[in-house]
């Protein structure tokens, strides 16, 4: 039965579902919040210190395990905190129980141990303890190494992000992540070792058990018990002139102009070709700039496929970056050609192809053998040849972390890609936000690497594009909130709409070229239909469109245009992108948080018109994509406001 109105967590996040309740404990100046058997923000006088101490279970596709807690005790008193439970990991082929303390004092030391029990045999790529260190006070900072054999080294914190581990056989690390202030992380029960968790958007480093160097996944034997801990000790005292974060209104400032809005596109991928052309009016309406649309040679249909593109581009006037996947199986002179016919054969004329092979879809350790495919100069060759018409990139259809393992070689293609994906290691909605954090880092690490030819990030969503860590996406039947899943419900969400304002606001202060969002159609996409999974409200809501349409929308139009700089005094908490159009200033804004914010602006001249896309607005913007100019309020000075849990605001001159 089709819903009447969609609730509140409907509109923010796509499903019914909501994560469960946090709890912040202390100890002295010591403070934490625990969510779900894990510890998260581990601050020190009111600082963060650790991102977070975690308990995990993987699987072998690197799906990460959500705990069934039990008999959880928290005790909580003036000197400290302590934490008991029991957790079951397990699916419909293996178990494990583990069962964990937490102990916490004034005195600066905290104590996280666990004894794990494998109720069968139980494969895994990982199991045990995860330490994150969060990147504000860490990044290319000193840090002092106790290696498992008792050496001791002295060494820092990448500042550009490294493809491979930058410390190995860890017992402890020490930093000082504020003046005056030495925090240390010992661990115990297993060798442990660091990656820069950067790679795959988590703002964080993070120090795992065991290591990527040794086979996996492995086995833990039925009823073998094993035990570790980590026992973190501060000292010092932070000094009293430190900077305090205001609790006060969060505050925009508009600035100069600087640098461009990028190229703001739209993926269209195969299995998406025929649904997209029949949505081919609201395509149109939202004004891509290009669409990016996929030819896997691997697959059959490859010329049906590439008709619909034809059709949507001349329907759309969107120009077709057109992504190939070569099988790999024979020299790329012989596989591109054989792809080219069929898009020849379509009468499709591409502006740009980006060219890549199989093996380039999955992640491979850095310095270990690759299966043969055909190199990226072999790939440029066979592509310039079919295809001379067209501009040529290269890179990845994956992730920024596959590109920083197989760099590119400078002055082979026209401009190099990648996507990203913010669901790779956590999808809860706090981290998922939080991998906006990192972008400036992954950005800057990229540029490092290509050089000064342009630079365009591919289809991006919350759900993930493929999963290049294992077999297959993770099914997500249920609407959850799954790693490493194609289908993800919060891309139906005001949260999504949030998240990818927030994602080209970035790009944009970065002067990346050109940033292609999701999809028109499908599980990534923009525009409803009907799938073969629940979409709760919106099957039957007489619904047409998910927020972020309206995102694509109104900023797709102003690609090219003269970027406004803004500075936030809350970034993490409010992203900002402006621009200037013929009437003047346009001003957005995406809420990251799940509380309303008071927004407070500077530096927008004069009356304006002001569209907010909030849960009160989510109803006719799913149903008209005309929304953004069917109303808004007139204000004759920009000044403070509220912006709701993930809103998005549109502040326009005039």
């Amino acid at each position: 039965m089709a819903q009447r109105k969609p609730s509140r967590a409907i509109k923010l996040f796509g499903t019914e579902a909501l994560e469960g309740k946090r709890r912040e404990l202390t100890a002295g100046p010591i403070s934490a919040v625990f969510d779900n058997g894990a510890l998260r923000y581990i601050r020190y006088y009111g600082e963060e210190i650790l991102r977070g101490i975690s308990y995990i279970a993987r699987d072998k596709d690197w799906g990460t395990y959500a705990p069934a807690i039990e008999d959880l005790k928290i005790r909580q008193n003036k000197d400290g905190f302590a934490i008991a439970y029991q957790a079951i990991c397990k699916d419909q082929d293996q178990a494990i129980r583990y069962s964990a303390k937490i102990d916490t004092n004034s005195n600066g030391t905290l104590t996280f141990s666990a004894e794990g029990t494998p109720l069968s045999d139980f494969l895994t790529n990982r199991t045990g303890f995860v330490v994150l260190h969060p990147l504000a006070g860490t990044v290319g900072r000193p840090v002092e190494v106790i290696h498992t054999n008792g050496k001791k080294e002295r060494r820092k914190f990448p500042k550009l992000i490294s493809p491979g581990q930058p410390i190995f056989e860890i017992r402890s690390l020490k930093h000082e992540p504020l003046s005056g202030v030495a925090v240390t992380v010992l661990m115990e029960g297993n060798k442990f070792e660091m990656e820069d968790h950067r790679n795959w958007m988590d703002a964080s480093y993070k120090t795992y058990v065991c290591s990527l160097l040794d086979p996996w996944p492995y086995t833990l034997e039925k009823g073998k018990s094993f035990s570790q801990s980590i026992t973190l000790t501060i000292s010092g005292k932070p000094p009293k002139s430190r900077p305090r974060t205001s609790a006060a209104d969060t505050t925009i400032t508009l600035a100069g102009t600087k640098g461009r809005i990028p190229q703001i596109g739209l993926g269209v991928p195969m299995g998406e070709a025929a649904a997209a052309l029949e949505a081919v009016d609201l395509i149109a309406a939202a004004k891509p700039q290009s669409l990016v649309c996929q030819i896997d040679g691997r697959e059959l249909g490859q010329e049906e496929a590439a008709a619909c593109y034809r059709d949507l581009s001349r329907q759309t006037g969107a120009p077709v970056t057109l992504e190939i996947i070569l099988p790999a199986r024979e020299p790329a002179d012989k596989e591109v050609p054989a792809i080219a016919r069929a898009v020849n054969a379509a009468g499709l004329t591409p502006e740009s192809v980006v060219v890549t092979q199989m093996h380039d879809l999955k992640s491979f350790q850095p310095n270990t053998t690759r299966p043969w495919g055909p190199t990226y100069e072999e790939m440029a060759t066979a592509a310039r040849a079919s295809f001379p018409d067209a501009t040529l990139g290269g890179g990845m259809l994956s992730y920024f972390t596959e590109l920083n393992r197989k760099p590119v070689p400078q002055g082979v293609f026209d401009f190099i890609t990648h996507t990203g994906c913010p669901i790779v290691h956590a999808p809860d909605d706090i981290s998922v936000m939080e991998t906006l954090e990192t972008l400036p880092w992954i950005f800057a690490s990229a540029r490092a690497i290509i050089g000064k030819v342009p630079y365009h990030i591919g289809p991006t969503s919350i759900p993930c594009r493929d999963n290049p860590y294992g077999a297959a996406v993770a099914p997500n039947p249920d609407n959850g909130r799954i790693c490493l899943s194609d289908i993800d419900p919060r891309q139906r969400g005001l949260f999504a709409a949030a998240w990818s304002l927030g994602y080209l606001s970035a790009a944009a202060r970065a002067g990346v070229d050109a940033v292609a969002l999701g999809s028109a159609t499908g599980a990534q996409g923009m525009i409803y239909r009907k799938l073969a999974h629940a979409q709760p409200w919106f099957d039957g809501g007489n619904a047409r469109l998910l927020p972020i349409y309206h995102v694509i929308a109104g900023l797709a139009g102003a690609s090219g245009a003269r970027r406004i700089d803004t500075d936030s005094s809350a970034p993490l908490k409010l992203a900002a992108l402006a621009h200037r159009n013929k009437a003047g200033q346009v001003l957005w804004l995406a809420n990251l948080s799940s509380e309303t914010q008071r927004v407070k602006i500077k530096g927008f001249d004069g009356p304006a018109r002001v569209d907010v896309l909030a849960p009160g607005s989510f109803e006719a913007a799913a149903r008209n994509p005309a929304w953004l100019e069917s109303g808004g309020t007139f204000v004759r000075r920009v000044g403070s406001f509220e912006l709701p849990s993930y809103g998005v605001a549109r502040i326009k001159s005039g």
